[in-house]
């Protein structure tokens, strides 16, 4: 999906220490009318370039130098905190809902966490990015599926219904009200009834519409969080 011609082009930076997957993702986002402003081969060029740059956003591998181990989480949550208005979106080989859940902390706006494979499709991956560098919040399906699970019985969750917890989930991975529909096959106007609901029995006051899909996945995300350390 190229932008509309009239549509600004998205700043982005990109931070991987393969230089083939590298350069084949800047040569994709480029012909897709985003505007990579700069590379980075380790955690802390990449902080140094966004601070510099000041990006729309930012696509981060998880391991990266110099530890190769969870470096570009860490300079993701940094640039969170430093820059909280530039998108985040890290990408990862396997299924970590842990590094998900750090990052987001507190505020899931504009933060994704994809699987690299989710590259292949790169429609899907320009949609995931645009996004994230607009405020949004895409998380991986894999990964929602490993957080959704069954409820604690304690849990507020535990009173929606399964058509609840599947709306919920699509909240998580970044659809928007339409999209929703699209997946579960009704209309936009029941999604917004159970995300009414959904509301309701999470304990969640009316808000802005974009504010209250935040609020929503927060509490989606703060049960993982608890269910994970329990």
């Amino acid at each position: 999906m190229q932008s509309e011609p009239n549509e600004p082009r998205l700043r982005v930076v990109i931070a991987d220490d393969h230089s083939l997957l590298l350069q084949g993702l800047v040569n994709m986002l480029e012909s897709h009318g985003f505007e990579v402003v700069a590379q980075a081969g380790d955690a802390d060029d990449l902080i140094r370039k966004v601070g510099a740059h000041r990006p729309d956003a930012a696509v981060i591998d998880i391991r990266m130098p110099p530890t190769n181990t969870d470096d570009g989480l860490r300079a993701a949550v940094t640039i969170r905190q430093t820059h909280p208005d530039v998108g985040v979106l890290l990408l990862s080989q396997y299924v970590e809902a842990a590094y998900a859940l750090e990052l987001i902390g507190d505020d899931a706006r504009g933060v994704g966490y994809l699987l690299k494979d989710r590259i292949a499709d790169f429609d899907e991956f320009a949609g995931a990015l645009r996004r994230v560098a607009g405020g949004g919040s895409v998380l991986d399906p894999e990964v929602v599926r490993g957080m959704l699970g069954r409820p604690r019985e304690e849990s507020k969750l535990a009173e929606l219904t399964a058509r609840e917890r599947e709306v919920l989930g699509l909240l998580a991975e970044g659809y928007s009200n339409q999209g929703v529909a699209k997946r579960i096959v009704v209309s936009e106007r029941a999604v917004e009834k159970h995300i009414t609901s959904i509301l309701s029995k999470l304990g969640l006051r009316s808000e802005p519409q974009a504010h209250r899909r935040v609020m929503a996945v927060l509490a989606y995300l703060e049960d993982a969080r608890a269910t994970a350390h329990a």
